[in-house]
C-alpha cells in the first residue's frame, strides 16, 4: 500500500495523508460486494430505507466536523461547506421519501386473462466515482438511490477528498448495513481501471472532467455495462431587456463565484441585452469587488482559494488570453492581495469586450471569473445561438419577466436544465442530466432510480 499526501489550497501544506489500496485488495472488495448483492437485493425495501435513513441521521449529526474537514481539504469557506451538509440532507431525505413510489411495480391497464407489470430489478454492484468539488453532494446522488434500489455500492472519492469517503463509512457503521453492501475504494487511476474492467462490476457512475469521462468510457468499452457520466459545463445566462439588471447581476455573480467558480453548473458566460447592459455590468463589477478572499476557516471569508496552484494557473491563463485579445477587466485585483501567482488564490473577476474567439467564453474555466457579452444580443434568436455555441450542455439560465418567452427560449436550448430567474441549484425532485460534452445519464428525481435498476417485464396468461 502507498501513501497519498493531501495539500490544503489554503496553506499550500500537507494536511493529511491517506493510504491507497493495491489492485488485489480492491478486487477483493469487489468480490465481497458481489457476494453481498445476492442478499441485499432480497432485503425488503422498508429495511433498506431504514438502514439508509440511519446513515443520513449519523452523517448529519456529525455535520460540523464534516464541514470543517471539507473546508481544509478544498479551501471552500466553512459557511459554504455547511451548506453542502444541508444539501446532502435535502437530497437524501427526498430520495428516501420517493423510494417506495419509484421502485414499486408498474401495473399496466387490465387485460382480461392477463397480468402485466414492470418491476425494477437492481443492477448488482455499482461503482460511484465522485468529484472533489462537491464530494458529498455528488456522492449522495448515486449512493442513496443505488442502495435503496437493492444494489451494493463501491465509492471512490477523488484524491483531494479521499477522507470524505471515510465519513460515509463512519456514518454507515451504526446503520445496520450488512458487510459488503457499502465499501470505499481509496485507489489510484491504475487500480480504478482494473476495478472498472472487472466483470463483477455491473454499473459505474463517474463525475469529473471530460477527459476523465472519455478515459472511463474507453476502459469499459469491452463490457456491456451501464455508465453514467456527469462531466463539465460552460453554462450560459441570458438577461433579456425586461429583466431587472441589478437583481440579475447580483444573482449571476453569486452563480459564477460560489465555490470559487468550481461548479460544473456555475455561470461562466453571460449575454445581456444592450438596453440594460451598462447597468448590469456596473452592478456585477460592484458585487464582485465586495468578496472577501481568504482562508476557508476565517468566518469573514466568502471566497476561498481554488483547489490547487495548477488550477489557479489555468484560470489566469484564460484571463490573460482574453485580455490579450481585447477583453477588459472590471474588478481591481489590488483589492485582493492574496491573489498572487504561485498560490491557489484567484481574485474574482468580471470581463467585458469578450467574444467566442476567447478561451474564457469557450473552454471550461472552473474559477471565479465570468465573461459578459453585449455584442449582437438584440433578439432571443441571437441569444439562443450564442448560448448553444458550446461543446457543453448542462444548464442555461434565462432572466426575464416573461415566462412564456422563457419557455420558448428554453425549448430551443441544448442543455439538461433550463432555469428562469435563478441558477446554479439542483432540485432533487428534478432529473440532473447533460448533453454533448456535459455527459450522459440521469441522477436525482424518480428517474435517478431508473438509472440504478433494469426493467423486468412480467407477462402472465391465466
Amino acid at each position: 500500500m502507498s501513501q497519498l499526501s493531501i495539500v490544503s489550497p489554503c496553506t499550500g501544506t500537507v494536511v493529511t495523508t491517506h493510504t491507497l489500496i493495491e489492485e488485489q485488495e480492491a478486487l477483493a472488495r469487489v468480490a465481497k460486494a458481489k457476494e453481498a448483492a445476492a442478499t441485499w437485493r432480497r432485503t425488503p425495501l422498508e429495511e433498506r430505507i431504514r438502514v439508509v435513513a440511519k446513515f443520513v441521521d449519523a452523517f448529519v449529526a456529525d455535520g460540523e466536523n464534516v464541514a470543517t474537514e471539507l473546508a481544509t481539504l478544498i479551501g471552500r469557506p466553512l459557511q459554504h461547506c455547511r451548506n453542502e451538509v444541508r444539501g446532502f440532507e435535502e437530497r437524501a431525505r427526498y430520495l428516501l421519501s420517493i423510494a417506495k413510489e419509484s421502485l414499486a411495480d408498474k401495473h399496466l391497464p387490465a387485460k382480461e386473462g392477463f397480468t402485466r407489470f414492470i418491476r425494477r430489478d437492481p443492477l448488482g454492484v455499482v461503482l460511484i466515482i465522485s468529484a472533489w468539488n462537491y464530494p458529498y453532494l455528488v456522492s449522495v446522488n448515486g449512493v442513496v438511490p443505488a442502495l435503496l434500489a437493492g444494489n451494493t455500492v463501491l465509492l471512490k472519492q477523488a484524491p483531494q477528498t479521499l477522507p470524505c469517503a471515510d465519513r460515509f463509512s463512519k456514518a454507515f457503521e451504526n446503520s445496520g448495513i450488512p458487510p459488503g453492501v457499502f465499501q470505499v475504494l481509496p485507489m489510484d487511476h491504475t487500480v480504478a481501471a482494473a476495478v472498472l474492467k472487472d466483470p463483477r462490476v455491473d454499473h459505474a457512475h463517474f463525475t469529473g472532467s471530460v477527459r476523465g469521462g472519455r478515459e472511463v468510457s474507453k476502459t469499459v468499452a469491452d463490457k456491456f455495462m451501464g455508465l453514467g457520466l456527469e462531466l463539465g459545463g460552460k453554462d450560459p445566462a441570458y438577461v433579456r431587456a425586461d429583466a431587472d439588471p441589478l437583481h440579475a447581476a447580483e444573482n449571476l455573480v453569486d452563480g459564477a463565484m460560489y465555490n470559487s467558480g468550481q461548479s460544473c453548473c456555475g455561470i461562466e458566460r453571460i449575454y445581456v441585452h444592450e438596453s440594460i447592459y451598462d447597468a448590469f455590468v456596473a452592478e456585477a463589477a460592484r458585487v464582485a469587488s465586495l468578496y472577501k478572499l481568504g482562508d476557508a476557516l476565517d468566518p469573514q471569508t466568502n471566497l476561498g482559494p481554488v483547489v490547487n496552484v495548477a488550477a489557479a494557473d489555468n484560470i489566469r491563463a484564460h484571463v490573460d488570453d482574453a485580455v490579450a485579445k481585447g477583453a477588459k477587466l472590471l474588478v481591481n485585483e489590488a483589492l485582493f492581495p492574496l491573489a498572487k501567482k504561485g498560490t491557489a488564490y484567484v481574485a474574482p473577476q468580471v470581463l467585458v469586450n469578450v467574444n467566442h474567439g476567447m478561451r474564457i467564453m469557450k473552454e471550461e474555466t472552473f474559477g471565479p471569473v465570468v465573461g459578459v457579452m453585449k455584442a449582437s444580443v438584440k433578439s432571443d434568436e441571437e441569444a439562443i445561438q450564442l448560448m448553444n455555441d458550446s461543446d457543453f450542455g448542462l444548464t442555461a439560465s434565462i432572466w426575464t419577466k416573461d415566462s412564456e418567452a422563457a419557455l420558448k427560449i428554453g425549448a430551443e436550448l441544448d442543455c439538461g436544465t433550463v432555469f428562469l430567474n435563478r441558477c446554479d441549484y439542483l432540485d432533487p425532485a428534478l432529473p440532473w442530466s447533460g448533453v454533448k460534452d456535459s455527459g450522459r445519464g440521469v441522477t436525482l428525481s424518480h428517474l435517478g432510480f431508473d438509472a440504478m435498476t433494469r426493467p423486468k417485464a412480467f407477462h402472465f396468461r391465466h
